[in-house]
């Protein structure tokens, strides 16, 4: 049997070039060969500061987007998280066994804490479990996502293995649940164009999206800090010049990427120039996805009655895992 694939997208926007190189692309590799099933986690989106009266029109956007980067239904599902009840039950069930001491600890708990100081809910401790039964329910075992999400995996190996180990399968059953491992993507790690960190939708000035035209992406790259150029020598490690350069790697050709590697290592380098020609490749990239995403914005209907057969069908899925683990825990 094919292995199967999970991984979700906050619907806080839409998608940017990090979105797409660090997860939607990883989705695109992995559904011609794996059993896949993408959603659109919106119940991550309510733990930390946001806007109800848009959050269905940010939910469709995902939708869109999804569709329009190349994930196609016929080979994958599509989920919008709320929508299949069965996250939250199989959640709630995983929380009873798993300490909040370990949920404290983790990183990403203590910088959002630090980043919304005054909405520290449950929720965002949650944050970890929910994550791993999203997964589990469809018993995932390969997860296309960055680096960063590597402590949030390794909670689920450990709620994973515990359950496993408290409920065992009777006779020669097989383990209730796999130990999901992340697929690894090259543009897991797609620079901020404000020259520090990784590209956020939370920060401003930071991405550049999948709709954006080529003046805003000319825009957003006349902003990203650069040096004077004039020293010469090799490419810093961070920074915004790193960062131009990772983009380039990204998008552009060998022949552009050895140019201005040698101009500023010459110290003859003209970011205008750089950041022009950037501009013109990352365009590149996004113009048959925008292309697509019009056809789909152009048939509403079509994209209902997609997302509703896959819902069902991961409605399905869902419930099958969900009567398993109720027996097993002894409430059916």
């Amino acid at each position: 049997m094919k292995k199967r694939v999970y991984s979700g997208i906050r619907a806080t926007g839409r998608l940017h070039l990090g979105n797409y190189l660090g997860a939607v692309k990883g989705m695109l590799a992995l559904q011609d060969s794996y059993d896949c099933i993408f959603s659109v986690v919106d119940l991550h989106t309510i733990t930390v500061p946001y806007d109800p009266s848009v959050l269905q029109g940010s939910i469709q956007e995902i939708v869109l987007d999804y569709l329009a980067a190349g994930l196609d239904p016929k080979k994958c599902l599509l989920e919008i998280q709320s929508q299949v009840p069965q996250h939250t039950e199989l959640a709630y069930l995983f929380s009873t066994i798993y300490p909040v001491s370990r949920l404290e600890d983790l990183p990403t708990y203590k910088e959002k804490k630090a980043q919304y100081p005054k909405y520290v809910n449950m929720g965002l401790l949650y944050y970890p479990v929910l994550m791993t039964a999203d997964i589990l329910l469809y018993k995932g075992e390969l997860v296309p996502v960055g680096i960063d999400q590597e402590p949030h995996l390794e909670v689920t190996r450990e709620i994973a293995r515990k359950f496993n180990s408290m409920y065992p399968s009777t006779g020669s059953g097989s383990l209730t649940f796999p130990e999901p491992v992340r697929f690894k993507t090259n543009g897991e790690h797609v620079p901020s164009l404000s020259g520090t960190g990784k590209m956020s939708k939370s920060v401003e000035g930071s991405y550049i999206t999948l709709t954006d035209d080529l003046e805003t992406i000319r825009k957003r790259l006349r902003a990203a800090p650069t040096d004077s150029g004039t020293k010469g020598g090799e490419i810093p490690k961070e920074g915004g010049v790193a960062n131009l350069f990772k983009l380039l790697e990204l998008f552009a050709d060998n022949k552009t990427n050895t140019k201005y590697t040698h101009d500023y290592r010459q110290g003859t380098i003209r970011y205008a120039d750089l950041k022009e020609e950037l501009s013109q490749a990352i365009y590149k990239e996004l113009a048959p996805f925008q292309a697509r995403r019009k056809e789909f914005e152009a048939n509403p209907k079509l994209v209902e009655s997609v997302i509703e057969e896959s819902i069902r069908e991961c409605q399905k899925m869902a419930e099958e895992t969900m009567k398993e683990v109720r027996k097993k825990m002894g409430l059916e």
